[in-house]
């Protein structure tokens, strides 16, 4: 490559402590001058770059040194910032002196004009950026978001958005019509630090597409205008930092100049560097030729000059297709909803004075009118239909139409497009925490430990921890050469994963067992054409979700099992044992931005689909987390603060169980990590952060999950929150144990915690009927009471009603009792009948015959004491009193032992209550008590001639048949 030396002269005198200082400079639209300035002096100098021999203009009005300029896009209004705190306008290219349009407490760093000039925008060392209107003065609004010194800004060349950046490495995508932040990316530049000649910038394409910022590996990145997702990087030989940035005229090239003292100059579509210069002192500013293939470049002792002939003449021009664009509005002004003021009387800016300090009043929030092509003010009837709303074609809507070329697009259509900007959400890993340059941040965070990195000297240090010593393993760090920046973690490995960091390195894949019985079980993938956007983990299984919409699915030994299409792009993704759970778009957002978002859940053992289905979020709001609680239970968490949990209720049910508007305070954000049956499990971030640090180590905090409900009218809300959690949790124990009953297992252990859950129940429920009577709310008791699951209970709510006197209620309550009396007797008979008739047949001298029939008699008694009898149906509906009793009765196959009384299950702790029960009730209940020992009598006698025919029958009287004597109580007693 061919080395062209580039003659710089000095503009400006280097600062005399031998500092580095930062220069400007720029062209103005006809290329007519070159304007340079340097931080080091008050002076501005104006260049005619046809005779560059000849003496520059020089404007002396600044006190200290000038450290930031901007033009205009018609070049006829200089705004320039200073250490002296002001911005001044000045006529151009005369250079008379305007106005001091605004002044800030801190030096100021940057200026910026929008498309139309009618906006200057102003940043520096203070708290906020300045929205100025160059009509009148006026400050249409102050943005804050930044958390450090404002070192770039620019305007989106379509009016919509503008795009800052702080020394600390953070970019906010600001909404121009609304001022509100639609993105903010932190730490995704370097940290200039504390020296004022090195400054972050930021710079969109000519079409609006991208917007170019500077990256952490000497790179320069690229990030979409809608979604701010990352496009691409040029990555070339730079070895320093980017310290600044520009597009050629047409957007097909851009130079970079970098701490090395290097430019270079590259072919943005190929992604290679085509030029490079290298200089004496660093470049700190440069700025195309408008109309030619030139460059001109300062450095930061002050000295300028020109590169002629930057693009190859092989090349296309720089100047060539330059794209045309559509602005949300003719003049970019923005537009408020106040009543019309009249424009102010005063020509010009100047007659406000230079010591003017005007701008420190509140803003006026004054409509500005909208000129039309012709510069004539449109009538008032015309500008009562602004808004903040455009009311023109978005530019998104207006590249799809001119590229697909159609004429039958419906205008409705348009329309409607116009109000979507189509900010899908990213991809995301649970538990990540967003690059923070020089420190370290979480790859992974949850319930089992956190995954850390930290980069350094161009590669990272990655270490595992887990939150229990004791009973996690210990994993020794290792050195990431890969740069990966998403993992997952589970209690036996852990996997890794980074983008693709240009045409030449691919996105790898890495899994890393915790403990095998091989050596070398690590491995590792690589991806061609395709990038990992999400990893998850789970028992013997690995999941990665790629860029061209693939899931693919990995055994823990590195073996390519599945690969699955998917039907929009991936947003996240958890694992939870052979439950692998993920989230992706369905479709592009609503006209209100509202995520359109799909969930699946794939059992990986089984190769089936257990779940699919829609996945709520608060309107306005985007997912935050997603994941499993303890229990597998599937959860999500939004930016709004609502938590969700899927249950099996009204055929499968998002639950919201937590909202963190009525917990946090205003300066509280939390950061979801897990959650159980009952908690919450989140790091309170302070100071609207919405993420933790690694030092110090985050404190977890435990927050009680809550359903958000409405403000009662009994005041009872607590009581109401536990009685809806509790029933939740006795509906997915039930199924539960359901689903252990299909598999022909029973625990105990569920069993008992069922109990214990419904005597909670009934004490909630017990408290809310007295809140009721209290509230006078008598048919909402009568409702409760029909919900208690024991019979001493609903005895309680009587004598609780008889105490406060309400008679009526209190017989209401007392025939409640006595028709789930009747109820219980009469299904008890029905269950003993249809087992007798399922078991009823001629007796056969056969023995065999005979054995068979008392064993199915016997299993019949036994499954039908066993039967559950857990309310099911609607939550209203009267469950049955149930009562269990354990002693060394009926055998189970696990060897545990119950003793069932065949008239229902007896819960234990609970005792025969004595009283006054109703006597229809006892005899119903001595009749059926009567008719079982009969019918127990009957076959006991039944399997003692079968005995005895079978003795018969070997033809041997001394021999005794082996007769297996049934476990039930009732058959015991008998044959005794």
């Amino acid at each position: 490559m061919k080395i062209r030396s580039v003659k710089l002269r000095e503009a400006h005198k280097a600062a005399s402590n031998g500092k580095a200082s930062f220069c400007s400079v720029l062209w103005d639209q006809q290329a007519y001058h070159i304007v340079t300035a340097s931080s080091s002096e008050s002076a501005i100098s104006i260049h005619d770059s046809l005779l560059p021999s000849n003496n520059p203009k020089i404007i002396h009005h600044h006190r200290e040194g000038v450290t930031a300029l901007a033009l205009s896009p018609n070049s006829t209004c200089l705004a320039s910032g200073s250490m002296d705190r002001s911005v001044k306008l000045y006529k151009f290219p005369g250079g008379e002196f305007e106005t001091n349009i605004t002044r800030f407490t801190l030096p100021i760093r940057t200026l910026a004009f929008n498309k139309s000039g009618s906006l200057l925008a102003a940043a520096g060392d203070d708290d906020g950026i300045k929205l100025i209107n160059t009509i009148d003065g006026s400050i249409a609004r102050v943005l804050k978001g930044h958390k450090a010194a404002v070192t770039g800004l620019a305007f989106d060349p379509n009016s919509e958005y503008m795009a800052s950046v702080d020394s600390f490495g953070t970019v906010i995508f600001w909404e121009l019509q609304s001022g509100s932040i639609i993105h903010n990316l932190k730490g995704i530049a370097p940290s200039t630090g504390s020296d004022p000649s090195v400054l972050n910038v930021l710079c969109w394409s000519p079409d609006g597409e991208m917007l170019a910022v500077p990256g952490l590996r000497n790179d320069v990145v690229m990030y979409d205008r809608d979604t701010a997702e990352k496009l691409f990087s040029l990555r070339g030989d730079h070895t320093q930092p980017i310290c600044f940035l520009s597009w050629s005229p047409n957007g097909k090239y851009m130079a970079t100049s970098s701490l090395d003292r290097q430019i270079l100059i590259w072919d943005v579509d190929q992604k290679l560097d085509i030029d490079r210069q290298k200089f004496d002192e660093r470049i700190c500013c440069m700025a195309w030729k408008p109309i030619g293939n030139a460059l001109a470049v300062i450095d930061v002792i002050g000295k300028y000059g020109v590169w002629e002939s930057v693009v190859p003449s092989s090349m296309k021009s720089p100047t060539e297709d330059i794209p045309k664009l559509q602005s949300r509005n003719s003049n970019g002004l923005l537009l408020f909803d106040e009543e019309d003021e009249e424009p102010s009387e005063h020509g010009n800016l100047s007659d406000l004075g230079e010591d003017s300090h005007y701008e420190s009043e509140f803003p006026t929030r004054k409509r500005l009118r909208k000129h039309s092509t012709n510069e004539e003010i449109l009538d008032e009837a015309d500008s009562e239909d602004f808004s903040l709303l455009p009311k023109s074609e978005s530019y998104k809507m207006s590249r799809r139409v001119k590229k697909d070329k159609t004429d039958n697009i419906d205008e409705g259509d348009i329309n409607i497009a116009t109000y979507s900007k189509l900010k899908l959400r990213e991809a995301f890993q649970p538990g990540a925490t967003p690059l923070q340059p020089g420190k370290k941040r979480f790859l992974c965070y949850n319930m089992l430990g956190s995954i850390t990195t930290f980069e350094h000297d161009g590669y990272s240090h990655i270490e595992i921890d887990f939150h229990d010593t004791g009973s996690g393993p210990r994993v020794p760090s290792m050195n990431d050469h890969f740069g990966f920046t998403m993992a997952a973690l589970n209690e036996n490995g852990s996997v890794f994963a980074n983008p693709c960091k240009g045409e030449k390195n691919m996105s790898t894949l890495m899994y890393r067992p915790f403990g095998s019985w091989a050596n070398n079980s690590e491995w590792s993938m690589r991806f061609d054409g395709e990038e990992v956007k999400v990893v998850a983990v789970g028992t013997r299984w690995v999941a990665a979700f790629t860029s061209l919409n693939y899931l693919r699915i990995f055994t823990d030994g590195g073996l390519q099992k599945h690969i699955l299409s998917l039907d929009g792009p991936v947003v996240t993704a958890a694992g939870f044992k052979d439950e692998l759970a993920f989230v992706t778009h369905s479709s592009t957002c609503l006209p209100s931005n509202d995520q359109m978002l799909e969930f699946r859940i794939l059992n990986i053992s089984n190769g089936t689909q257990l779940l699919r289905g829609h996945l709520p979020l608060t309107p306005g709001s985007h997912l935050a987390w997603f994941g499993f609680s303890e229990e597998g239970k599937l959860s999500s968490y939004d930016s709004k603060g609502v938590l969700r949990v899927f249950t099996s209720q009204y055929g499968g049910s998002w639950v919201p169980l937590f909202s963190a508007r009525k917990e946090r305070k205003s300066d509280e954000n939390y950061w979801v990590v897990g959650l159980n049956t009952s908690k919450l499990f989140c790091v309170i971030c302070k100071n609207s952060e919405s993420y933790p640090q690694v030092t110090p180590k985050p404190i977890l905090t435990l927050l009680n999950l809550s359903f958000p409900l409405a403000l009662s009218d009994l005041g009872a809300e607590a009581l109401e929150n536990e009685f809806m959690m509790n029933n939740m949790h006795l509906t997915q124990i039930h199924g539960r144990m359901e689903e252990m009953a299909l598999l022909g297992l029973y625990d105990t252990e569920l069993d008992d915690e069922a109990f214990c859950i419904e005597a909670a129940q009934d004490r909630c429920i017990l408290r809310l009927i007295a809140s009721c009577c209290n509230g006078d709310k008598l048919v909402r008791a009568s409702e409760l009471v029909k919900l208690l699951s024991l019979e001493k209970s609903v005895k309680g709510a009587i004598k609780l009603v008889t105490a406060l006197k309400l008679p009526n209620l209190a017989e209401r309550f007392n025939a409640i009792l006595e028709e789930r009396l009747l109820n219980e007797a009469k299904g008890t008979m029905e269950a003993t009948t249809v087992s007798r008739s399922k078991c009823s047949g001629s007796v056969l001298p056969n023995a065999a015959t005979s054995s068979s029939t008392l064993n199915c008699a016997v299993k019949g008694r036994s499954s039908e004491v066993s039967r559950p009898s857990s309310p099911k149906g609607p939550i209203l509906s009267a469950p049955l009193f149930t009562k269990k009793l354990k002693s060394d009765g009926a055998k189970f196959n696990d060897g545990r032992t119950e003793d069932k009384q065949s008239s229902g299950v007896v819960k234990k702790g609970t005792e025969n209550s004595g009283g006054d029960t109703n006597v229809a009730a006892a005899d119903v209940k001595k009749a059926v008590s009567l008719s079982k020992i009969e019918s127990t009598t009957l076959e006991t006698n039944q399997h003692l001639n079968s005995c005895n025919s079978e003795k018969v029958k070997a033809g041997d009287v001394n021999q005794q048949p082996q007769c297996t004597r049934p476990s039930n109580p009732f058959l015991k007693s008998s044959i005794k």
